[in-house]
């Protein structure tokens, strides 16, 4: 059977259990038959409403905060998007039939996000399972031990949000401590010599994937020549930022003596394997010669740079990309290539949050990144960096870090 023979709307009216569809500002947009009988709502009374005006927390209970929690883990989808599912919740539910009544329900729900073409929300799917027959005593001779049943796993699950509400606080004082340190690893912006850069790091929103993107700038021995990197670190929080750093000094130390990129990123990746969390982290790096014209590079599985020419080209330079650090059991010696270049193109190098969306190829990504450097074209590396992460980022900030160094040639 193809896609084209299943009626998905029968499909989802049918659905078991209670599920509906939320707009991002967390309204109905369209709910199964099953939440309509359970919630005891019609479509009229659902869809087009914003759930809280629908599902207000019990004014006559100060203690209720079953709809601030399910405000929490929606918001949560919204920021990160990823799937969030929650302990059981206790809900009082004003009873359809009688205003001001109002019924104990035990929920749990699950909330995942819809991504549209352009990775961003563009709906919830909020799915409930209504527990609340087996959470009530209905009397006869279990009823007391329903009753003791009842109080207990409403016990478990209050202790098991307040745990998570702990966890969450936990992880936003490691990410405030793993940025500060990252702040002060990476250097600030800088003019490079007779040339103009600007650096830019964005961190990821919510309390994890932070603090694993570096760059780097460095003046070679030798010539009229400048190193520029970029690196991701698989990983986040302080572990990550600690291997940040360590990978980046280590390069930085590196390209001053080395011959070429693909031999900084040869010692690089040698010392990638005694240190513990870099594996699999990714870098590219280049050396550009402005007497000469000329970019070296190489890539270990990083996302190439982009040259912007001064006629508006964009160049991806993707002719010496190699795995990861420390990826072969043995080392290889990695390849690198040269791009030629005239004044007035600009170098930008980004990490993978600025390109990569989930289900979606990264060409598209790269594709997108093209289109804004010619958007931009003579703007100065400033004015380019912060327009590109403007137009790239998803408004409400990225799932993952971005770094990005943009360099006038």
């Amino acid at each position: 059977m193809n896609d084209a023979a299943i009626d998905y709307a029968a499909v989802f009216k049918g659905l078991p259990g209670m599920v509906a569809l939320l707009t991002p500002e967390l309204v109905y947009a369209d709910v199964n038959e099953e939440f309509e009988r359970t919630s005891g709502r019609t479509r009229q009374q659902l869809i087009g409403r914003y759930l809280f005006d629908v599902f207000p927390d019990n004014p006559n209970d100060p203690a209720a905060t079953g709809m601030r929690n399910l405000a929490a883990s929606l918001h949560r989808v919204l920021a990160t998007g990823e799937r969030d599912a929650m302990a059981l919740q206790r809900y009082d539910v004003e009873s359809p039939g009688r205003p001001g009544q109002w019924e104990e329900r035990y929920w749990s729900p699950v909330n995942a996000p819809v991504f549209g073409p352009n990775g961003k929300v563009v709906l919830l799917v909020h799915r409930v399972e209504d527990v609340t027959e087996l959470m009530r005593a209905r009397g006869g001779p279990d009823g007391s031990r329903a009753r003791v049943l009842e109080a207990d796993l409403y016990t478990r699950a209050r202790e098991l949000q307040e745990l998570n509400d702990r966890l969450r606080r936990a992880h936003a004082r490691e990410r405030e401590v793993a940025l500060a340190l990252q702040e002060a690893m990476l250097p600030a912006r800088r003019q490079v010599g007779d040339h103009r850069a600007a650096v830019r790091y964005r961190p990821a929103v919510g309390a994890l994937n932070v603090c694993g993107d570096w760059y780097d700038l460095v003046d070679l021995v030798g010539g009229n020549r400048i190193g520029v990197s970029v690196g991701d670190v698989v990983g986040h929080g302080l572990a990550a930022a600690g291997v940040m750093g360590q990978l980046r000094s280590a390069l930085t130390a590196t390209s001053r003596v080395a011959e070429g990129p693909a031999q900084a990123l040869d010692v690089l990746g040698r010392y990638a394997h005694v240190v513990d969390g870099a594996e699999s982290a990714t870098a590219v790096t280049t050396f550009i010669d402005f007497d000469a014209h000329t970019i070296t590079y190489s890539s270990a599985g990083h996302p190439p740079p982009a040259l912007l020419h001064p006629d508006g080209r964009v160049e991806f330079l993707d002719r010496a990309t190699d795995p990861p650090l420390d990826a072969r059991p043995q080392p290889v010696p990695r390849p690198q290539a040269r791009a030629t270049f005239t004044s007035g193109a600009t170098l930008v190098l980004y990490t993978d949050g600025l390109v990569e969306r989930r289900r979606e190829d990264i060409t598209t990504g790269l594709a997108r990144l093209a289109e804004s450097l010619r958007r931009h074209l003579g703007a100065d590396p400033e004015t380019l960096a912060d327009a590109v992460l403007l137009e790239l980022l998803p408004p409400g900030g990225a799932t993952d870090d971005t770094a990005l160094i943009a360099v006038r040639l």
